[in-house]
């Protein structure tokens, strides 16, 4: 039997030596979010002159990378992305990143078949044990199916980085180099959130019943409606993303996990993005559970829960129901992620529910969130047909099974008050309601 700390030190590169493998005219896959892998990203852009057509693909990255970011890498690299952050956006209008329109659960399987081959994939990992097995720690959305896929395989050794459980181990025999880099995570604060945003959080936490299983995303609104639940009882999580507000509950007592239908007294979730405390709780948790984005954003998978909830937010939208989550118009601003996955979900679960929040207006109180048409250009994350609740500040709009006219009304219903009648005269224009139907509040 081989020793481990022997077959460790065979595989052991440097992180230059690593990036040195790259070749021109390949395709490298990159661990998303917090499990993205540092040290070999930031050095692939000091490798650009002698390498050409190098595309990379990445999800939700969380630092800023030469090798995406400064104009002189065109033509060498070229960045494909299932979901955009700041620097995305400004990098897209260069013209040296593309989005990759998908539904999570089946992200990895369908770019693979689309694409045919997969050179190189690039993660992180904790240590190995005496035994030789590592832990994949904070992502398992698309990184197993890749890691399994590529013909080169390199993780980034980070003692840093918790050990979590469920389906994220990987042996060191399956893995052909590994590099050291033990750097701090990366964390996302967590957002105080607004009044507008409590108020959400409210109308959401009425929706959400004692013993529900339920998803939830980040950021303010999410932030307020975990603030909202510390009245119920026996909740449980089955969701993309742990995040800190989930933490929260179940030390309140409020997730526990035990009315669940699929792995009942566990929190199951595909990667974790947060502060050190999320980190801390996953770390060697037999309560909590990684599995791959394939299982927990499958529709079928997720439709097994007793009275799931999945909560998710919007940008826009328009009168008839179609939500946009992920654009602004034509520019691409984040991306579908596991929204439809778990919208859909939900509403095939017994007594479940698929929330769609966002606040009624936006630049200030510019502009109104509810829309005649969504801009044009903008991507539909949520078609009509599957829409089930709406929630803004202003109240809820539960669409399900209405008639345009019937949606209509209860849009603006929930719109702010200061667009209501604007958008009562372009629903009349655009012929969702006949004129003889539309008064003027």
């Amino acid at each position: 039997m081989v020793d481990v700390k022997e077959l460790y030190q065979r595989k052991l590169l440097s992180i230059p030596e690593a990036v040195g493998l790259v070749r021109s005219n390949q395709t490298i896959c990159c661990a998303m979010a917090a499990a993205e892998p540092p040290g070999l990203e930031a050095e692939l852009g000091r490798h650009k002159d002698r390498l050409e057509n190098v595309r990379v693909w990445v999800c939700l990255p969380m630092r800023e990378y030469d090798f995406v970011i400064k104009p002189e890498m065109a033509g060498h690299f070229f960045v494909e992305n299932w979901f955009y952050g700041a620097p995305d956006r400004r990098v897209h209008k260069e013209g040296r990143q593309a989005y990759i329109p998908n539904n999570l659960y089946q992200a990895a399987r369908v770019k693979l078949e689309a694409h045919g081959k997969l050179d190189i994939f690039w993660g992180t990992a904790t240590p190995p044990d005496k035994r030789g097995w590592m832990s994949l720690s904070l992502g398992l959305v698309i990184e197993k199916q890749m890691l399994e896929a590529a013909d080169l395989v390199v993780l980034e050794i980070n003692e840093n980085l918790p050990w979590t459980l469920g389906d994220t181990q990987i042996h060191l025999n399956d893995v052909d180099y590994v590099v050291e880099n033990t750097c701090p995570l990366v964390q996302l604060p967590v957002v105080p959130p607004s009044a507008e945003e409590e108020a959400i959080g409210g109308y959401i936490a009425d929706l959400i019943d004692d013993g529900a299983t339920i998803q939830l995303g980040i950021g303010g609104i999410p932030n307020a409606i975990t603030q909202c639940l510390h009245e119920k009882r026996d909740l449980g999580v089955h969701t993309e993303m742990f995040t800190d507000g989930m933490v929260d509950l179940y030390e309140a007592g409020v997730i526990t996990n035990k009315k669940k239908t699929l792995w009942k007294d566990k929190m199951v979730g595909a990667f974790a993005l947060g502060t050190q405390k999320l980190y801390d709780f996953v770390d060697n948790n037999l309560g909590v559970e990684f599995q791959q984005g394939k299982v927990t954003n499958d529709p079928h998978v997720i439709r097994q829960n007793y009275k799931m909830v999945s909560v998710n937010t919007a940008l826009q939208v328009d009168l008839t129901g179609q939500v946009c989550s992920e654009s602004i118009g034509s520019l691409q601003y984040s991306g579908t992620g596991g929204q439809l996955d778990t919208h859909r979900g939900a509403q095939m679960s017994p007594g479940g529910k698929g929330i769609i929040a966002l606040r009624a207006t936006a630049r200030g109180g510019t502009i109104s969130t509810i829309v005649g048409q969504l801009t044009p250009g903008a991507g539909v994350t949520v078609p009509r047909q599957d829409v089930d609740y709406v929630v803004t500040e202003f109240g809820v709009a539960h669409l399900r099974g209405l008639c345009v006219k019937d949606r209509v009304e209860a849009l603006i219903a929930i719109a702010h008050p200061d667009f209501r009648h604007q958008l009562r005269e372009e629903a009349e224009r655009l012929m969702l309601v006949p004129r003889v139907m539309v008064a003027v509040l």
